[in-house]
C-alpha cells in the first residue's frame, strides 16, 4: 500500500506548537468536495494496481529490487513533472534530517508491505495495513496526551477485532507473515506523524521528492547483490509502472486535499479494499472468504467512524484549521 502524505491527520499544536503553514501544503479546503472525492477514488485505484503489480513481481524477483524500482521510477516521475516548474525549490529543505527520517520510514513500510504481498493474499494484506490510522490515534494519545472519548476507543478495539478475524487460526493468513502488514501499519503511522510535521513547514512536493530520493539511494547500496534483469518486456513495463503509478497517486492525493478536508475524504480511501479484492480474484484467484470479508467490513466501519468522529470534534473547535493538516 502506497501511503498518502495526507491520508490521516490529527492535532499537532501541543507537540510542536504553532508553526508557519506552507501555502502549498494546505490551501483552503472544501471548495469542491466532489472533485476531491473523485481524485481520491482515482488515487486509490492507482495504488491498488501498483500493489497488484508488486505482488505479481514477487513471484520472480527479490522484494528489495521491486521496492528500489518503485522508488526510482517515483523519483523519475517527480523530477520530470515537477522539476521544470519548481526548479531548485523542489530540493530546498529546512528540515533535511526529518526528510531523511520520513524517507527511511516510508522505505521500511514499503519493504514490510511488499514482503507481506509475497506470502499473503492481496486483499487481506491491505486490510491489515489499514490499522495505520488507529495506530496514529494511539500515538496521539501517548505523544500529545490527546483525549479520546469512549466511542473512539470502542472503534479502535473493533478494528483490532476485525484484523483478528482476518488473521484467525485456520485461515491462510494465520502465519508469521501476518506480522509484516502489522509492522507496515506501525511504521506508516510513525511516518504519518513526521509527514504532518513537515506539511506545516514545507511544500508537499519537496517531501514527495525526498521520499523518492531517500528510498532510491538507501537501496542502491544493495542493488548489485539483488540485481536481476527483467525476464520479459512485460516485467520491465511492470517495474516502471509500479513507481510511476505510485508517484502519480501521491500527486493526485495532494491535489485532492486542496478541494476537501482529510476527514471528509478519508472514508473514500477504503474503496481500495474493493479494488484489491476484485484484482486479487481476477489476477491471483484469491478472494476473501466470508470471515475475512466480515473482518474487512469491521475495519472499514471502524476507520470511517474514526474519521467522521474526529471531523465532528474539530468542527466545534474554532482553532481547528490551525492545528490540522488536510
Amino acid at each position: 500500500m502506497l501511503p498518502s502524505p495526507n491520508r490521516f491527520h490529527f492535532s499537532l499544536g501541543k507537540l510542536f506548537g504553532r508553526t508557519r503553514r506552507s501555502a502549498v501544503a494546505n490551501p483552503i479546503a472544501g471548495s469542491n468536495a466532489p472533485k476531491g472525492v473523485l481524485m481520491v477514488l482515482t488515487a486509490v485505484m492507482l495504488f491498488s494496481v501498483t500493489d497488484s503489480m508488486a505482488k505479481y513481481l514477487t513471484l520472480f524477483y527479490p522484494v528489495s529490487l521491486i521496492v528500489w524500482s518503485r522508488f526510482a521510477f517515483h523519483l523519475l516521475l517527480v523530477i520530470v513533472l515537477l522539476g521544470p516548474r519548481y526548479g531548485t525549490r523542489l530540493i530546498r529543505t529546512k528540515r533535511p534530517a526529518e526528510q531523511v527520517l520520513r524517507g527511511l520510514l516510508l522505505l521500511m513500510g514499503s519493504l514490510f508491505f511488499i514482503a507481506a504481498l509475497k506470502f499473503l493474499p492481496l486483499a487481506e494484506t491491505t486490510a491489515i495495513a489499514y490499522l495505520s490510522p488507529l495506530f496514529v490515534t494511539l500515538m496521539s494519545v501517548v505523544l500529545l496526551k490527546e483525549k479520546v472519548e469512549p466511542a473512539r476507543w470502542i472503534a479502535i478495539l473493533c478494528s483490532f477485532a476485525g484484523v483478528l478475524i482476518i488473521i484467525r487460526p485456520g485461515s491462510g493468513v494465520f502465519t508469521w507473515a501476518a506480522l509484516l502488514p502489522i509492522a507496515n501499519a506501525v511504521t506508516f503511522a510513525t511516518y504519518q506523524i513526521v509527514t504532518l510535521r513537515l506539511a506545516r513547514l514545507e511544500s508537499p512536493y519537496t517531501s514527495i521528492f525526498y521520499a523518492g530520493l531517500v528510498g532510491t539511494l538507501l537501496l542502491a547500496g544493495i542493488l548489485p547483490d539483488v540485481w536481476v534483469l527483467p525476464q520479459t518486456w512485460g516485467h520491465a513495463l511492470a517495474f516502471a509502472v509500479l513507481g510511476l503509478f505510485a508517484a502519480l497517486g501521491h500527486l493526485i492525493l495532494i491535489k485532492a486535499y486542496v478541494h476537501a478536508s482529510a476527514a471528509r475524504l478519508a472514508p473514500f480511501s477504503y474503496t481500495q479494499l474493493i479494488w484489491v479484492a476484485i484484482i486479487g480474484f481476477v489476477v491471483f484467484r484469491d478472494f476473501p472468504d466470508g470471515w475475512s470479508l466480515l473482518g474487512m467490513a469491521i475495519v472499514i466501519a471502524s476507520g470511517v467512524f474514526m474519521a467522521r468522529k474526529r471531523h465532528s470534534v474539530r468542527s466545534d473547535d474554532p482553532d481547528s484549521r490551525d492545528h490540522t493538516v488536510g
